[in-house]
């Protein structure tokens, strides 16, 4: 069972991480990326925000790695259902364009951290203090 009380994969230990993105290169990206860490594993990953609310209930993520910009539903948005769905369901936004406003809204919408993409050691810590159950946004 994982924290949700949900049956978790035969690997019961990992940390199963939902990605969001509409590049298919970019969550290849991540997903080596986070993989690398011992204990994390991506479960599912889905191509926008309305992909990732239609299929939260069957995937039963530990954590969710979040897009900003997507086509059908942006990464706020969807961050608002899932945290109004699931309020212990730690998410992360991620962008190319962080900034203190989107912090802000991230925030307001239910989401613990932000962070950019493009900086990797920021992606690893911020996962990192989302499962300590720690918030991580950019100063």
């Amino acid at each position: 069972m994982n924290s949700r009380g949900a049956p978790s994969s035969s690997r019961s230990e990992a940390v199963r991480i939902l990605l969001v993105d509409d590049n298919p290169t970019i969550r290849r990206y991540m997903r080596l990326l986070l993989e690398q860490h011992l204990g994390w594993r991506v479960c599912d990953e889905a191509r926008n925000g309305r992909d990732a609310v239609d299929r939260i209930e069957q995937i039963h993520p530990d954590i969710v790695v979040l897009d900003f910009l997507m086509p059908e539903m942006n990464g706020l948005d969807a961050g608002r259902i899932l945290s109004r769905r699931s309020p212990d369901l730690p998410i992360l936004l991620v962008t190319l364009y962080p900034s203190k406003q989107l912090s802000r809204e991230a925030k307001k919408a239910g989401i613990r951290g932000a962070c950019a993409k493009a900086d990797i050691k920021a992606l690893v810590d911020a996962v990192g203090a989302l499962l300590r159950n720690e918030t991580y946004f950019p100063a």
